[in-house]
């Protein structure tokens, strides 16, 4: 199986940049299409932004179009998320996963290996 890292996360004003980094070991990342999810207090989680095996492919979510982008580097085993123009209400836990099957996918339980998460705190 393959085990997940996120880093990057941190406390920033609105507008501003971060990009999140996913590790992973233990396997290949390239055998997995990746997603982005996010959590804020109270809230379920939520998805964010998905990526093909190959990174040819790519879906967001519409509070993600214009200001994320998702992105791989296989030979890395890193997946990333970048993230402009940052909003207080993008405020959240955002965690990577890894999903086995074929096709991008925006439901939580269609992904198979999760990171622990890195917290995101947007200021306004």
């Amino acid at each position: 199986q393959v085990q997940l890292v996120e880093s990057g996360g941190g406390l920033v004003q609105a507008g501003d940049s971060l990009r999140l980094s996913c590790a992973a070991s233990g396997r290949t990342l390239s055998g997995y299409a990746m997603g982005w999810f996010r959590q804020a207090p109270g809230k379920e989680r939520e998805f964010v932004a998905a990526i093909s095996r190959s990174g040819g492919y790519t879906y967001y979510a519409d509070s993600a179009k214009g200001r994320f982008t998702i992105s791989r580097d296989n030979a890395k085993n890193t997946a990333y998320l970048q993230m402009n123009s940052l909003k207080p209400e993008d405020t959240a836990v955002y965690y990577c996963a890894a999903r086995v099957g074929v096709g991008l996918a925006t439901i939580s339980s269609q992904y198979d290996y999760w990171g622990q998460g890195t917290q995101v705190t947007v200021s306004s």
